[in-house]
């Protein structure tokens, strides 16, 4: 049973530099054909897909996000981070780590918008929240 686990403060001050860190159990990131997602849902609103890192480290990222986005990994630890630079009180969320086969046709839309069933694992979830 693969499973996912968030890690990282959960209180960052405007204009700093957001860092997660999701570890993985179960299963390696780097298995063929995995593709390892940072997802994150505003409070009322939907999921909104971030970026993801495939299993021989390739990157994606959201249209939207990109110039303030870094997504690494590293292999010995099985674990993949999250970056999100210049945050403002919007970038508040549950930020999620998720596993899924490529879906880099949707992932290029601006327009795309995640859907639980898509992912077929996630981790709990960790809340940030971005405040003076």
């Amino acid at each position: 049973q693969v499973q996912l686990q968030e890690s990282g403060p959960g209180l960052v001050k405007p204009s700093q530099t957001l860092s997660l860190t999701c570890t993985v159990s179960g299963g390696s990131i780097t298995t063929n054909n995995y593709y390892w997602s940072w997802i994150r849902q505003p409070p009322g609103k939907g999921l909104e897909w971030m970026g993801a890192i495939s299993y021989n480290g390739g990157i994606y990222y959201s249209p939207s996000l990109r110039s303030r986005t870094s997504i690494s990994r590293d292999t010995s630890k099985n674990q993949f981070t999250l970056q999100l630079q210049s945050v403002t009180p919007e970038d508040t969320a549950v930020y999620f780590c998720a596993r899924s086969l490529t879906m880099r046709g949707l992932w290029a839309l601006p327009s795309y918008r995640p859907e639980r069933n898509e992912y077929r694992y996630w981790g709990q979830g960790t809340q940030v929240t971005v405040s003076s």
